[in-house]
């Protein structure tokens, strides 16, 4: 049964130290939100709460109808995998993977079938008589991803699965993941430090600092339309500007910041500019031009990308990282205009 996870104003101490502080999130049934965040931000703090190990000090959880806030882990019926695989090793993968089933009284033909089959879908059978200890990372990994999924659990949490393999084994395990997700419509909740992962595998990213949600949306939301300064700087937007705006003619904003910088943008590319923001923008997002409408600035050191040539610039309002066209290399100490790219911007409230 796919049902929703539902967390409600949870807050966590350890000691004296809190550590989440009235943090709510609700899943989907059938939902993939990953808790994105660097070390302590409360991300695996977040997923021990659902699973049981640790206790919040207010709040409540619920996974469809059941109120888990109080529930010992072991009666949670969640399915967990973790980055150091916590197999067994003096079982065979079958054993291992049939280790829930056992748990809960299966018979011992029924779950030889379950895990059997079950590691047929991960790809994965003719193993079931190996020890883990005969086993890749990449199959152990596989095999820890079997045994959460056969007890068939309502909510299957992960706990930076793939931080322990090599970097082109982790994009196949995500994609395996995905699509094993999505196959059987189980809820999900995702931990991990790394953005392409959270971004390639997820329905919703949560983005976390000091124990807060600081934006929860769609992977193309947060990248395009991030909500403030910290998530436009989490998500690569290498240069934000304060600026204010100092006169409005129509559609277009001319606007200053530090040093007497100007610059003038238009509301048919950026929507309602209001009269204090922020101007985000990715180092792709600030065209390196000879001439054009935008703060004006002197190119420093150069550095070849492969599609562009990236330029540390000094401007009025401070220095800036702006991409230049491969076709048009501009020399160190040349005077040149950085263009805003809309489509690599945004526009920002200033945090109070």
């Amino acid at each position: 049964m796919t049902v929703s996870l539902t967390i409600q104003s949870i807050s966590a101490h350890y000691g004296k130290t809190p550590v989440l502080q009235d943090l709510s999130l609700s899943v989907a049934a059938g939902e993939l939100v990953s808790l994105l965040g660097s070390s302590g931000c409360g991300k695996t703090t977040t997923l021990r709460l659902v699973a049981g190990f640790l206790q919040p000090t207010s709040g409540a959880i619920r996974l469809g109808d059941r109120d888990l806030t109080t529930l010992p882990a072991h009666a949670r019926d969640i399915g967990l995998v973790f980055q150091n695989y916590a197999l067994f090793p003096h079982l065979t993968v079958l054993e291992n993977v049939a280790f829930g089933l056992k748990q809960r009284r299966i018979a011992a033909q029924e779950r030889r079938q379950k895990a059997a089959a079950m590691l047929e879908r991960v790809g994965l059978s003719g193993l079931g008589d190996r020890l883990p200890a005969a086993l890749s990372g990449g199959q152990k990994q596989r095999v820890a991803l079997a045994r959460a999924l056969v007890i068939e659990p309502p909510l299957l949490m992960f706990d930076e699965p793939l931080s322990n393999l090599d970097a082109k084994l982790r994009i196949e395990m995500r994609v395996e993941i995905r699509q094993l997700q999505r196959v059987n419509g189980t809820t999900s909740l995702y931990v991990t430090h790394d953005q392409e992962e959270a971004f390639s595998i997820s329905d919703r990213v949560a983005i976390m600092n000091a124990g807060r949600i600081m934006q929860l949306d769609t992977p193309e939301v947060l990248y395009r339309k991030p909500a403030n300064a910290f998530v436009a700087r989490f998500v690569g937007f290498e240069n934000l500007l304060p600026l204010r705006t100092i006169a409005r003619d129509g559609a277009l904003v001319t606007a200053e910041g530090a040093g007497g910088a100007k610059i003038t943008l238009s509301q048919d590319d950026f929507g309602l500019i209001p009269d204090d923001f922020i101007l985000g923008c990715r180092a792709d997002g600030l065209s390196v031009q000879q001439e054009g409408n935008g703060l004006p600035a002197v190119l420093g050191t150069r550095t070849y990308l492969g599609r562009a040539y990236q330029y540390q610039c000094t401007t009025p309002a401070g220095d800036i990282v702006a991409n230049g066209a491969l076709s048009d290399p501009l020399a160190a100490g040349n005077v040149a205009v950085l263009v805003p790219v809309p489509e690599q911007c945004c526009i920002l409230t200033p945090e109070l």
